[in-house]
């Protein structure tokens, strides 16, 4: 090959390899970012999670996930939906009932029970119900999608669970009721709700930084450690 045609094709290869050293940065220092992101989410989460309960809305958005919250009514007795689960204490259902309150309906998850044909009926007259305000789990879960017209749930699907039941406009988020200290045996389980956020991104950012690192180094070696190792001898 020519002096020119060697002098092209080091100036191609020498552009890909700093390209591959600017994408390792970039992507580096997009964990980096995801990791301030992911630190700020966990902390107002926590915030959110001690703090005491405010009255439940009428509507709910990203920043209202795992609120505590408080809503008084009566539950509505037969319309009952089971939700697969998989907890601590094995798998199981969900059992979501429409709570009727003066402003909305709004699904509440009364807890976990093994057994669907064993769940007794919610509690008679007006109850007040605390827990954490979830978002809805539109779709499906465990890699299924929700069949609602044969009431085979996999998520907890607020839109369609409200219209298959006839609740009309329910609020669009369901409640996760705590533990009821009065609770008897075979009732559904509350309080079970795991809060629990992955934070692996310093690991990959000094991941991607490292490859960075390894991969500029191979090419200063190509660039100018080769000539004095490939220079002949006198």
């Amino acid at each position: 090959m020519n002096p020119t045609g060697r002098l092209v094709v080091r100036g191609a290869v020498a552009v890909v390899w700093i390209g591959a050293v600017a994408l390792l940065l970039a992507l580096g220092t997009w964990q980096v970012q995801r990791r301030s992101w992911k630190l700020d989410l966990i902390h107002r989460v926590e915030t959110r999670l001690s703090a005491a309960p405010v009255p439940a809305p009428r509507s709910a958005g990203p920043d209202d996930a795992y609120r505590r919250v408080r809503a008084s009514g009566n539950f509505v007795v037969g319309r009952d939906s089971f939700v697969q689960a998989v907890t601590d204490r094995g798998a199981g259902w969900w059992v979501l009932t429409p709570l009727k309150t003066p402003d909305t309906t709004i699904l509440v998850n009364r807890g976990f029970v093994e057994r669907r044909a064993a769940t007794p009926p919610p509690p008679p007259g007006e109850v007040t119900i605390q827990g954490l305000l979830r978002l809805s789990e539109p779709g499906g879960g465990f890699l299924r999608s929700n069949v609602p017209h044969l009431d085979r749930w996999y998520s907890r699907d607020v839109a369609a669970i409200a219209k298959r039941r006839g609740l009309g406009q329910a609020a669009p988020y369901f409640i996760d009721a705590d533990a009821q200290p009065s609770a008897k045996p075979g009732d559904p389980i509350g309080g079970l709700t795991v809060v629990r956020f992955t934070n692996n991104h310093l690991a990959y950012a000094i991941t991607w930084y490292m490859l960075a690192i390894m991969t500029a180094a191979g090419f200063v070696y190509w660039m100018f450690g080769r000539r004095r190792v490939d220079r002949p001898r006198p």
